[in-house]
């Protein structure tokens, strides 16, 4: 053991230590909050020199993390948030919270963690430890990270310690936080994996070692390729089932009685959020060099990337049922955020089903009590709608709605009674006759 080690720990132990946390987003911020009430002083790193205003100020600009609680850490004077990335050398730990994207051609796009890794490079130090949180194909932590770090003449595990620990994070999830769901890591050494765990330890209930950052790297990847397979399986028996006049959702119920061998998934409008759409297919590009095709990874992702065109065409199918067109009809999408109850909208279905809808000629509004704009982002840029209020007036305008994502805010009764037509994507409009709502 590095004779670092005990040292560091002890300053871990009593909090004499600055955690460094890369990307103030929905992974960087929670991290941030986590480490900084426990005890810890904290740098927040970020490009977005707005989100560094506004951290400062005590905002939060994500709608599950309360404000106060950014507040209150500011004023502890324990945390600060900063784009002077020469500060990196006072952090003693520097977590990496960077978006890990796809390019156009879905293969890994990882300009972000290399930027980053080169400015930890520039100003790295003795008894550093850094640990990578965004997901990732396995090798990238040894592959890429350690020999930048290891260039400026420090050793891995005697000098500096690298880890990989991957996000878990589950936006608006109110089982399950960043405190009690287990942090998998693993160590590039035995030395490297002990001050990871001991630093982890301080805010989560468990941490899983494992033998390396690729084991770790592996088993991120494994947790969304396992949802994303499965979800693609419900999402075709989904279409196959429409075909058959069977109901697919009182399939899966009664499945679901079974007490042995099967778990429940539903099929819906598409994948989004920042993991399942993106993380499978960067095992799928790592697997290519070791000369293997990942068929179900690429099979699963071609249907669930086609639920927006199939959900447009039930909308489509629906108003030719009343001898309408899409053309010129006027539609309204019922959520764009990825998933129900939060404000984020990264590769949300609803961008999509938006995007295909205006380029088919119709009129498109949303309404969503999240996201009181809506922005194509970086796949969309032509897209930028204000919500609509959801009221009986805005609902009976409309030739159709479709029900994208099932927040709990919306209210299902007025737009039962309002909206001429609904098609739903979300099971939510149980027991109304066909005529009313139709199921996509």
């Amino acid at each position: 053991m590095t004779s670092l080690i005990p040292h560091l720990k002890e300053r871990i132990g009593r909090r004499d230590y600055t955690v460094g946390v890369i990307g103030l987003g929905y992974v960087g911020l929670p991290a941030v909050l986590r480490f900084g009430e426990v005890g810890f002083r904290v740098l927040g790193f970020d490009i977005d020199p707005d989100k560094v205003k506004r951290i400062n100020a005590g905002e939060s600009y994500i709608q599950h993390l309360p404000a106060d609680r950014v507040a209150s850490l500011i004023g502890s004077g324990r945390f600060e948030a900063t784009s002077d990335f020469a500060r990196l050398r006072e952090a003693d730990a520097i977590l990496i919270c960077v978006p890990t994207p796809l390019t156009c051609h879905r293969s890994p796009d990882l300009q972000y963690v290399t930027q980053t890794a080169d400015a930890i490079a520039r100003t790295l130090r003795a008894g550093q430890l850094i640990c990578l949180e965004s997901t990732t194909y396995p090798g990238t932590t040894e592959e890429i990270l350690q020999p930048r770090f290891e260039a400026t003449g420090l050793r891995v595990g005697r000098d500096f310690f690298l880890v990989f620990s991957p996000e878990r994070e589950d936006p608006g999830n109110t089982h399950f936080g960043l405190a009690t769901i287990p942090k998998v890591l693993g160590g590039v050494s035995d030395a490297c994996g002990e001050l990871g765990e001991t630093l982890y330890r301080t805010i989560v209930a468990t941490v899983v070692r494992v033998a390396s950052p690729g084991v770790a790297e592996m088993t991120k990847l494994l947790e969304n390729i396992y949802r994303a397979v499965n979800i693609a399986l419900v999402n075709e028996l989904k279409m196959l089932s429409d075909r058959m006049g069977i109901n697919i959702w009182e399939v899966i119920d009664a499945a679901a009685t079974k007490p042995f061998g099967f778990q429940a998934f539903y099929p819906g409008p598409g994948l989004g959020g920042h993991c399942i759409p993106i993380d499978p297919f960067y095992l799928t590009w790592k697997a290519r060099e070791y000369g293997m095709a990942t068929h179900f990874i690429e099979l699963a992702g071609e249907i669930n990337h086609a639920m927006p065109a199939w959900v447009v065409g039930k909308v489509v199918e629906a108003l030719n049922g009343r001898d309408k067109s899409l053309r010129g009809a006027s539609i309204l999408v019922l959520g764009v955020a990825y998933k129900k109850d939060i404000d984020d909208q990264r590769e949300s279905p609803a961008l999509e089903i938006l995007t295909l809808l205006r380029q088919q000629g119709a009129k498109v509004n949303y309404a969503d009590p999240y996201v009181p704009r809506c922005y194509g982002h970086r796949h969309y840029p032509d897209l930028d709608l204000t919500a609509l209020p959801l009221t009986a007036e805005t609902l009976q305008a409309q030739d159709a709605v479709i029900l994208v994502t099932n927040h709990s805010a919306f209210d299902l009764d007025l737009i039962r009674h309002h909206a001429p037509l609904i098609v739903d994507t979300r099971n939510a409009f149980k027991g109304i006759p066909p005529d009313k709502v139709v199921k996509a």
